[in-house]
């Protein structure tokens, strides 16, 4: 008769569990912080009220951001997003901007407030707002130095 040892394997199970836990951990790689030119489309998204619709109006703007913590906005920023410029800074997984330029009588969009984004450390950078369920700012964004 075959003895078995089947009431080793909760200590076996234990053992495996311990070991690996133990195991050093990597770091987590540094975010990236994007720096230089960008230029891209911006989108506003936006559904009124009780309405099921989307509106969604764009602008080819570009994005100037310096290695020194400041930004300015240029390009298509006559109707729906404003030029400005103001201080920026990353804090966990968003970009924090300042706009020294704000105003609250001014109806066009300001890159003020903290954007989730994404950058892949060489070319693309894409940064979102949602505010509520009926408003979404997005910024598709390319380098171009």
């Amino acid at each position: 008769m075959k003895k078995r040892f089947t009431y080793l394997l909760p200590a076996l199970t234990i053992l495996i569990a311990l070991a690996t836990s133990c195991s050093p951990n990597k770091p987590a790689d540094p975010v990236p912080v994007p720096t230089g030119t960008f230029n891209g489309q911006f989108r506003k998204l936006h559904r009124a009220k009780g309405a099921t619709k989307i509106d969604t109006t764009k602008a080819t703007i570009q994005l100037v951001l310096e290695s020194g913590g400041t930004y300015k906005v240029l390009g298509d920023t006559a109707t729906l997003h404003a030029g400005s410029k103001g201080g920026y800074s990353v804090v966990g997984n968003a970009l924090a901007f300042q706009d020294a330029t704000y105003s609250a009588s001014d109806p066009k969009i300001h890159l003020y407030g903290y954007y989730a984004y994404y950058y892949d450390n060489s070319s693309v950078l894409q940064m979102v707002l949602n505010s509520s369920d009926t408003l979404s700012l997005q910024y598709d964004l390319k380098k171009v130095n």
